[in-house]
């Protein structure tokens, strides 16, 4: 089913902050070695649903939201937070950074489409998305 309205974007965008942050949570556990970075991840994952929820309802209106600003497919920003047991820090590392360029991804797209009809949710959605390209830099660089 399409995300059409905003609120079917920011929950979705709520899930995949919660589903990432579990995801982080168990890296850290598993490789100590970046225990710090991948626990500072998961602490900014709630962050991030702080301030998409307070952009949101700071400008929703009625008539914001019974009109169809996005056009998203969730499958296309889906995630899989699910790492084979036997699983090396790299390949944790590498399926760190698909998680993070597909989650960027999410929310590159739904600033673009979004701001047109509003400013401060879009703001922040090209925010997170420029924290999430950072991540990439900082897993690559592990």
């Amino acid at each position: 089913m399409k995300l059409q309205t905003a609120s079917s974007v920011i929950s979705f965008a709520k899930s995949l902050e919660t589903e990432s942050a579990r995801f982080y949570e168990g890296l850290a556990q598993r490789y100590t070695q970046a225990k710090e970075v991948f626990l500072s991840f998961a602490k900014e994952n709630s962050k991030n649903v702080v301030e998409i929820e307070r952009a949101y309802y700071g400008v929703i209106t009625d008539a914001i939201e019974g009109c169809f600003s996005f056009d998203m497919e969730p499958d296309a920003y889906a995630i899989e937070i699910t790492l084979a047991g036997d699983a090396s820090y790299v390949n944790a590392l590498g399926k760190a950074v698909e998680l993070e360029e597909k989650i960027g991804k999410f929310y590159f797209d739904a600033a673009e489409q979004s701001k047109s009809l509003m400013a401060d949710v879009p703001r922040v959605f090209a925010m997170i998305a420029k924290k999430r390209n950072n991540r990439v830099a900082k897993l690559r660089s592990l």
